[in-house]
């Protein structure tokens, strides 16, 4: 058996070691948050470290996910879910009145988890990278397009810039379920397999 010391693999197992510190002070921060003996502003202080660390658990997730498709280790535990939910998931992650949703969803099986979590980050990546107040997403079946998208927010939104981890992520997981990723004009399309 020949030893895997590739970058991917290194890149998994920091992730991993990583985890456990973060717990301890995610854990802990759960904890002082429930307690009443904390007053302004250090009641604000751990609600702030503890969203910091969540936030922090979430991009290992996506880094470990990652570099588990690079490496070739990603095997998928696959669910039914439906494309419209999807959809409105992100709408609340992100806010409802910056993503309006409309459309007709369908049931897929795939990796629930991730791509719940990647719809909303390519969602995001286009108001973020594209300058924009509000979006709009329309459910035709598997396919879920977002409008606008604009020329400077196109590359990221696909992968091809390397400035949005969640939406980089995304593409490559969504490929490798066998969907797309695509932009045409000013839409987004998001065809999951």
């Amino acid at each position: 058996m020949q030893n895997d010391t590739s970058f991917a693999k290194l890149v998994a197992l920091g992730c991993h070691d990583v985890r456990t510190p973060l717990a301890t002070v995610h854990g802990f921060a759960k904890t002082l948050e429930r307690s009443n003996e904390l007053g302004p502003p250090a009641d604000r202080y751990v609600e702030m470290i503890e969203k910091a660390s969540a936030q922090m658990a979430e991009l290992l997730d996506e880094l470990s996910l990652a570099a588990r498709i690079e490496g070739g280790s990603y095997e998928p535990a696959l669910r039914d879910a439906d494309t419209l939910a999807l959809a409105q998931a992100a709408r609340q992650r992100l806010g409802e009145d910056r993503v309006h949703v409309a459309g007709e969803g369908a049931t897929i099986s795939t990796d629930l988890e991730a791509v719940d979590r990647g719809v909303s980050a390519l969602i995001q990546a286009a108001l973020r990278h594209g300058g924009l107040d509000e979006v709009s997403v329309t459910v035709r079946g598997p396919v879920i397009e977002v409008t606008p998208v604009t020329a400077a927010s196109s590359p990221v939104v696909l992968g091809l810039e390397l400035r949005d981890l969640g939406a980089a992520v995304a593409v490559r997981v969504i490929d490798r379920l066998g969907g797309a990723v695509t932009v045409d004009g000013d839409t987004l399309t998001i065809a999951l397999g």
